[in-house]
């Protein structure tokens, strides 16, 4: 499919909603979970992103966090698929933007409806106090002492992720179904469309007579029920269809 077509697309819904997953952060450099060069090749998932593993050890998953996570999340910036989201929301085009990144790109390209189904690692909370911090503000005592503990009192801080056996925020799980089923055109961009419950909303869309365009690098699950598969990145496709 051409730019145009997307563009086409795009133009004539009356309630987009935009779908992210990792593939839009990558162009960023973040690190992909799965595939040949993912973090799950080198780290094993039931210890970094495991719920009881965390409790058990929580040092183990700090050390990831200081180590791999923190860097990158330190050295990204948005890319054009994050700013084109945001200028398509800012045109009035994209009514709600729903991600599985925990990254906050798409704060920092200026959108401002999002949902983030599977948390912020930017935001830490502590377990003991609630109290509340950014992860930027914790680089020392991440040097200083594994696990950190909270600045107030002393307690077990986690951030602010969607780990294996935790359910998903409710407010916003729910609040993307309800955009799934309200849109009139549901776009993919940049998920393997495979984890759930997340996969199933463009298939809740499809089911309420939404369109569904997937912007991706590789074949989905969902390519043979979609309106238009795109096979390229998001920054090529979407900055694409701003420029025409």
């Amino acid at each position: 499919m051409s730019g145009k077509d997307l563009r086409a697309m795009l133009e004539s819904s009356s309630h987009l909603l935009a779908f992210t997953g990792a593939g839009i952060s990558a162009e960023s450099g973040i690190p992909i979970y799965r595939g040949a060069d993912g973090l799950w090749n080198k780290y094993d998932p039931n210890k970094v992103a495991d719920a009881d593993y965390f409790f058990h050890n929580p040092a183990y998953y700090w050390q990831f966090v200081r180590d791999v996570r923190y860097p990158a999340l330190r050295d990204a910036a948005p890319n054009q698929g994050h700013r084109a989201l945001a200028e398509l929301e800012r045109m009035g085009l994209l009514k709600a933007l729903v991600t599985q990144n925990v990254d906050g790109l798409h704060q920092d390209a200026g959108s401002e409806n999002v949902l983030e189904l599977h948390g912020n690692t930017r935001r830490i909370r502590c377990l003991d106090c609630g109290g509340g911090y950014v992860l930027e503000a914790l680089e020392d005592r991440m040097r200083g002492e594994m696990p950190p503990s909270c600045p107030d009192c002393g307690g077990l801080l986690k951030p602010d992720v969607v780990l294996f056996g935790e359910s998903l925020p409710e407010g916003a799980l729910q609040e993307a179904v309800r955009q799934s089923r309200s849109c009139d055109c549901f776009l993919a961009i940049g998920s393997s469309l495979v984890v759930q419950p997340a996969a199933s909303l463009p298939m809740m869309a499809k089911q309420a007579g939404a369109g569904l365009v997937i912007v991706n690098k590789e074949e989905t699950p969902l390519d043979a029920m979609a309106d238009m598969v795109v096979w390229d990145s998001a920054s090529s496709a979407l900055a694409g269809v701003l420029e025409e």
